[in-house]
């Protein structure tokens, strides 16, 4: 599996990009190609896709973008192809906004994104990615991920992780989230 992938973009397509890396040309699908400037050194946040019939690498500016694609594709009915057009048309914050207000209207507007599948999103996602991406800038995501799989809700963690030393180790973040949390 790949975290990132930093090197040359070489080639723009209608939705992919060819990245260049120590010789090795990588072919990664992204939701706006034209917003990899060319022949420029870029870091590509990456999701390896291993199927059956398929290996195919789909890229992200951000890593709020890949963590928001990544929570997608866990819903039911939504895969990679489904998912990727979304960040064309629509940000992270206008994504996770429509899911936590119940906005079917902004999300029917996604290519292949019917009422049901809206649904489903909204059903399977409400309240879980409020206030992720401010996590994820702070640089305390894995922090986060750590306490979510605890049992924690992303609300009551939100709250306690400003307190938390950012200079300390991850291992000892979690221990002082952990205190305030049970305070």
């Amino acid at each position: 599996m790949f975290s990132f992938i930093k090197g040359y973009v070489r080639e723009t397509e209608k939705n992919y990009i060819t990245l260049e890396n120590n010789g090795i040309g990588y072919q990664i699908f992204v939701a706006n190609p034209f917003s990899f400037p060319m022949d420029e050194e870029k870091k590509v946040f990456i999701y390896t896709y291993i199927k059956e019939d398929e290996f195919s690498l789909y890229g992200f500016n951000t890593l709020e973008e890949k963590e928001l694609f990544l929570r997608l594709i866990s819903v039911k009915g939504v895969g990679p192809k489904l998912a990727l057009p979304m960040f064309a048309l629509g940000s992270v914050s206008g994504i996770i906004d429509a899911i936590d207000r119940e906005n079917i209207l902004y999300l029917t507007k996604f290519p292949k994104v019917g009422e049901k599948v809206a649904r489903q999103i909204i059903l399977d996602l409400k309240g879980k990615l409020t206030g992720r991406t401010e996590v994820s800038t702070s640089g305390l995501e894995e922090v986060v991920e750590a306490l979510e799989s605890l049992g924690y809700k992303n609300s009551d963690i939100k709250k306690v992780l400003p307190k938390v030393d950012p200079s300390l180790k991850i291992e000892e973040q979690v221990k002082e989230a952990l205190k305030l949390l049970l305070k």
